[in-house]
């Protein structure tokens, strides 16, 4: 029998998984996810209490009858507990990415596919944002929630390319919550929790079960 070096069925596999590498960006950890989606339940129980604080037992249902200067008066904390969401979600992905970076034995996290990827997504967030932003200004606060789900469903379809496959997966998903939720705004709050922590938290452990938790086989190889 040859070795499996010598093997052309092994060589081309491995070749075909070293392209793979270098154009997409492969290690980006499960945990990220997961420590992403905690962040967002997080902020979205905190999100919920400081509504209901301001605006009684109903106060996310509330904030779509305020007045102007009421929308323009909450939009400091709204806007800076959203900033204080990204950062801790990007320093926990990043901290886990970089982790596994370590781990498989790369130089760099931010690599050429991992910039490429970046990009994809940053497009579409930012339009997004700003998008989300404007129709909160202008007294339709109903539509900011389906369209943050909306406008990162289609970035990570759109960054999908260049990662793992299963990322397009939760993209779907989190562009038809967006889509109930034009429907039933009134369950806003509910579905950001439902799809970027709960959808974040279940993509997350479903990588890191996949691709990165030890088995047994890992085990016996060793």
């Amino acid at each position: 029998m040859k070795p499996a070096a010598q093997d052309p069925l092994a060589q081309l596999t491995e070749i075909r998984a070293i392209m793979e590498r270098s154009s997409r960006f492969l290690s980006l950890s499960g945990l990220s996810g997961v420590g992403a989606g905690v962040v967002a339940l997080a902020g979205t129980a905190i999100g919920h209490y400081y509504l209901q604080q301001e605006y009684g037992e109903q106060g996310f249902r509330r904030l779509f009858q305020t007045s102007e200067g009421e929308r323009l008066a909450a939009l400091p904390f709204l806007l800076g507990l959203a900033i204080a969401m990204i950062v801790a979600a990007l320093l926990v992905a990043a901290f886990f990415t970089l982790r596994r970076t370590r781990r498989d034995g790369l130089r760099s996290m931010w690599t050429a596919p991992a910039r490429r990827l970046a990009l994809a997504l940053l497009i579409p967030l930012v339009a997004g944002g700003l998008f989300s932003l404007k129709l909160f200004v202008s007294g339709a606060p109903e539509l900011v929630v389906p369209s943050l789900l909306v406008f990162y469903g289609l970035a990570l379809l759109n960054g999908s390319k260049y990662t793992l496959d299963e990322v397009k997966y939760l993209g779907i998903t989190l562009v038809v919550l967006g889509l109930v939720g034009l429907v039933l705004p009134g369950y806003g709050l509910l579905l950001f929790g439902a799809g970027f922590g709960l959808g974040h938290i279940g993509y997350g452990l479903l990588m890191y079960n996949r691709y990165e938790r030890p088995t047994g086989a890992n085990f016996t190889a060793s």
